[in-house]
């Protein structure tokens, strides 16, 4: 199974503790001139909705792509009223018309598409002038968050993993972003904001948000579960939470 195919099976648990993006973040797109009340735009991997309700709220018009039902069932949930139209399906076999859109935009889910495939197809999508804005959380390390006790657990538990960059380092201006945009060869310049976002959370919550981490998810069932309990069950003996400082970035480029 492939690993993005692994997050529906925690639809709930995404939608409960996967945190969602700051004010801020679509600000900068509205000021940038890439989000607005007659933008039609196109989310790719919505997930279980955590950016969707901002887009849906600023945006003339959103299409909501995932390729998991559960998903986005718990997507729709979130944005009751708003012009949403939601569609099961990875965004490399999405069928639309070219230069429909003004913006097409992904949180926390570019990554799972190859950009030889992304990058092109959300070009032809766009109209002449559309954007494309891919924009995720970069979480720190597991010993920059977590009390310093639990240490030797998740070395055990975990071996590399203490002190290893969290996978979603990679959304930072130091990782491939940057350049897969140039060279792509479709957009222009990009135009890349930072904005912090604070996250707390308790031992059963953490618990929560480890089911939603796609590299658990390959391993069996019994020992995935066991990890998730010997990870709770040190913080809370550590009488700690999970305290962070993600930091979101954006990036956006027009179609050239």
């Amino acid at each position: 199974m492939d690993q993005r195919d692994t997050f529906d099976g925690a639809a709930e648990h995404y939608a409960a503790v996967r945190p969602g993006y700051p004010a801020a973040l679509y600000d900068a797109l509205g000021e940038l001139g890439v989000l607005g009340q007659a933008t039609r735009a196109l989310e790719v991997g919505c997930g279980a909705g955590q950016a969707t309700t901002d887009l849906a709220r600023r945006a003339g018009d959103l299409v909501a792509l995932d390729p998991g039902p559960r998903l986005v069932e718990e997507a729709r949930a979130r944005v009751t009223g708003l012009n949403v139209e939601f569609v099961v399906a990875r965004f490399e076999d999405y069928v639309s018309p070219p230069g429909v859109f003004d913006l097409v935009a992904s949180a926390q889910a570019w990554h799972w598409i190859p950009a030889e495939v992304g990058f092109p197809k959300a070009a032809r999508l766009l109209r002449p002038g559309g954007c494309l804005a891919v924009f995720g959380h970069a979480w720190p390390s597991l010993a920059e968050a977590l009390p310093g006790a639990m240490a030797p657990m998740v070395k055990e538990t975990l071996p590399g993993a203490w002190e290893r960059p969290h996978p979603s380092a990679g959304y930072r201006s130091s990782g491939p972003l940057p350049g897969l945009f140039a060279a792509s060869g479709l957009f222009g310049g990009v135009e890349h904001r930072t904005f912090g976002v604070d996250v707390e959370m308790s031992p059963e919550r953490f618990g929560r948000f480890l089911r939603t981490s796609a590299g658990y998810h390959l391993l069996p069932e019994a020992e995935r579960f066991a990890v998730f309990d010997r990870l709770t069950g040190a913080m809370e003996r550590a009488g700690g939470v999970y305290r962070a400082r993600l930091e979101s970035q954006l990036y956006v480029a027009r179609r050239l």
